[in-house]
């Protein structure tokens, strides 16, 4: 994994680094460690990163100033700050995980096990998906997506007003942070089931939900039961 700290004070840097190595050991390829915003958006713009660990208080800086934008990238984000009061929020736009100062080893190690073992989030408090457009961050309310298809390392929001988006996020990492809201229904498609009108049955063991913008999406048959079980 290639991890980026954003942390200013020096002390504080150094033990999440410290308690870092010690839990993810030789998964780690690389872990720097970054003390101003500024610094860490050229950093973000020019490096792969997999997981970017964020104060919110950078020598007086919002660090919600850098959330919109690292949230909008393909890895996740974990903020650890003393300002309890901003979790919501930060969980509203995205994050993974609020870890609150101080902290201890069992902590840091409870956040990085959503990371590793894919774990989904028991947050249902996200609201928005950040991603770029046209050179900058627009954040699309979760209750405007319709459905999300897997395009490769990428996925494809797909809007109720009938717009796409594009996100850096695969699949995979969305599904962590939508659930419950969203169902993965297929290998490629995560979809909101309060939009399920319908769960059709066709020759063949093939299987397909309709929504109720008269769209058709499949089920993968191994998650027919499940899906049915859930949508009835």
């Amino acid at each position: 994994m290639n991890i980026l700290i954003i942390e200013d004070e020096s002390r504080i840097a150094k033990r999440i680094e410290r308690m870092t190595r010690d839990i993810l050991g030789n998964a780690i390829q690389s872990l720097r460690h970054i003390n101003t915003l500024q610094e860490a958006m050229e950093f973000l713009e020019n490096n792969p990163l997999d997981l970017v660990l964020l104060d919110l208080n950078l020598n007086g800086e919002n660090g919600f100033d850098m959330l919109k934008s690292a949230v909008s990238e393909s890895f996740h984000t974990i903020i650890i700050s003393a300002y309890k009061d901003q979790a919501i929020t930060a969980f509203e736009y995205g994050v993974l995980d609020f870890v609150p100062k101080p902290f201890n080893i069992e902590r840091l190690e409870q956040a990085f096990e959503r990371v590793t073992s894919q774990e989904k989030t028991d947050a249902s408090s996200i609201k928005f998906l950040a991603v770029k457009k046209r050179g900058n961050i627009q954040l699309v309310p979760v209750e405007d997506i319709l459905y999300i298809k897997g395009a490769g390392a990428y996925t494809e929001l797909y809007l109720m007003n009938g717009n796409k988006e594009l996100h850096d996020k695969s699949l995979e990492k969305l599904e962590q942070l939508l659930s419950p809201t969203f169902e993965r229904i297929h290998k490629s498609y995560l979809v909101k089931m309060s939009e399920v009108k319908e769960i059709i049955v066709k020759s063949g063991s093939k299987y397909e939900v309709e929504l109720n913008s008269g769209e058709f999406l499949p089920i993968g048959r191994t998650r027919y039961k499940e899906i049915k079980s859930k949508w009835v």
